[in-house]
């Protein structure tokens, strides 16, 4: 049995965003369903209040329990001598480093001191583009992997708009856990939705600069506000549920809120910031449904069911999948086409294996946009049964994740 230690990113520390969890469980389920012997590792920083932080991991064991994985979790901090072990004994997390034949690593910023001690690491890159001009402009150091691979599918190749580091990238399909998103079909189901960060949480992502020339804003929100006109120009029911603020639905226009600064010139109805409440109030007025993600979505089982109970999504990306042209699919989408949803996605660049007009349209313009929605209306039992086998025939983990690990403990090629 291979024993895989699956490095994830703030999961525990971030609760409330119910989709940020399945980024991970997608491949910690599918490892396990291969025989792997699997353990989900992830730092967690003391907050200062022993009370919260106690909570916070008692909650995310009880979620992990939901999938049988509560005796596989290692979490630790990073003390002045190393990596310390918080929910085990340092004894099994030195034993389980020791064993493990292999580090799947999400966690970019992981401590070199853990990472050394691995027999052997590969890097998982879900920001392509982005990643790559961090560690080339030196906004991120990112320590030494055996092996290299991302979702983008440009990245490391000729042809793509970004410094490839040095590095030898292989490309592998996103990787989606089927027997977890089972079909279902609803010809009621009302509204087209997506779950997003309105700001995208600040830090490194929400701008994207190489420190010279290169500056504009990179959130969904620059995204999105470039189609506010879309609900006027379809019969179908758009929802977005957002995270607004720094996370907080309550939140309108913080301190510090980044200036939308647009590329092209500003929609009707767009203004420069005033407040999220302002925001919120636009779209509604375009005739854009708006919930909280953290009311709708606020767990990895809601949002599962949000997901579930949806049409079909419609959804922008960040600015700099456009600007990357990285074919980058969101891992938020794939659970819709696993769903039989039928998506409506914003083009992130030329595609070997990406499809588009039946269960998966991609835009670039707001009328492309609206001629896909109603598309997706005049036969939908047929779109949605097309969402389920793109996801099937591209994305199912059952596929995906053996060709990564032969490329990632062998010499393989994980990206056919």
């Amino acid at each position: 049995m291979t024993t895989i230690v699956l490095s994830a990113s703030n999961v525990v520390g971030s609760p409330s965003v119910g989709g940020h969890s399945w980024v991970y469980l997608q491949y910690a389920l599918g490892l396990r369903d291969l025989g792997c012997e699997v353990y989900w590792l992830e730092r967690v920083d003391p907050s200062g209040d022993p009370d919260r932080d106690a909570r916070l991991a008692s909650l995310f064991q009880a979620r992990m329990a939901r999938h049988g994985l509560e005796d596989r979790t290692l979490l630790y901090a990073v003390g002045p001598d190393g990596p310390v072990a918080v929910n085990r004994s340092q004894a099994e997390l030195d034993a389980v480093v020791r064993r493990a034949e292999l580090l799947l690593n999400f966690h970019y910023a992981m401590d070199p001191r853990l990472l050394a001690r691995f027999q052997r690491t590969a890097l998982v890159d879900i920001d392509p583009g982005l990643l790559q001009l961090w560690i080339s402009s030196g906004q991120l150091a990112v320590a030494r992997h055996d092996r290299y691979f991302s979702i983008g599918e440009t990245v490391g190749t000729p042809g793509a708009l970004f410094p490839n580091c040095g590095l030898s990238w292989t490309w592998i399909r996103p990787s989606i856990f089927l027997p977890a998103w089972p079909a279902v079909f609803d010809p009621g189901a009302a509204a087209f939705t997506t779950v997003s960060s309105w700001w995208g949480g600040g830090g490194k992502g929400e701008w994207v600069t190489d420190g010279r020339d290169l500056c504009y804003e990179n959130n969904k929100r620059a995204s999105f506000l470039r189609f506010v006109d879309l609900p006027r120009r379809t019969r179908q029911t758009l929802e977005l549920a957002l995270s607004l603020g720094e996370g907080d639905p309550a939140a309108s226009g913080s301190a510090g809120a980044p200036q939308w600064r647009p590329e092209k010139p500003v929609p009707a109805g767009a203004t420069d910031y005033v407040g999220d409440a302002e925001d919120v109030s636009m779209l509604r007025r375009h005739g854009w449904r708006v919930r909280g993600a953290q009311d709708v979505a606020g767990s990895p089982e809601a949002f599962h069911a949000y997901v579930q109970r949806s049409r079909g999504e419609f959804s922008c990306a960040k600015p700099s999948c456009m600007a990357f042209q990285n074919a980058w699919i969101s891992d938020r989408t794939l659970c819709y086409l696993a769903s039989g949803k039928p998506v409506v996605i914003q083009d992130t660049g030329p595609s070997t294996y990406l499809p588009h007009g039946l269960g998966m349209f991609r835009f670039r313009t707001l009328e492309q946009a609206a001629e896909a929605l109603d598309s997706v209306a005049a036969d939908y039992p047929k779109q949605c049964r097309a969402a389920r086998e793109i996801a099937e025939a591209h994305f199912d983990a059952r596929t995906v994740l053996p060709r990564l690990l032969d490329a990632a403990l062998g010499g393989g090629d994980a990206k056919r």
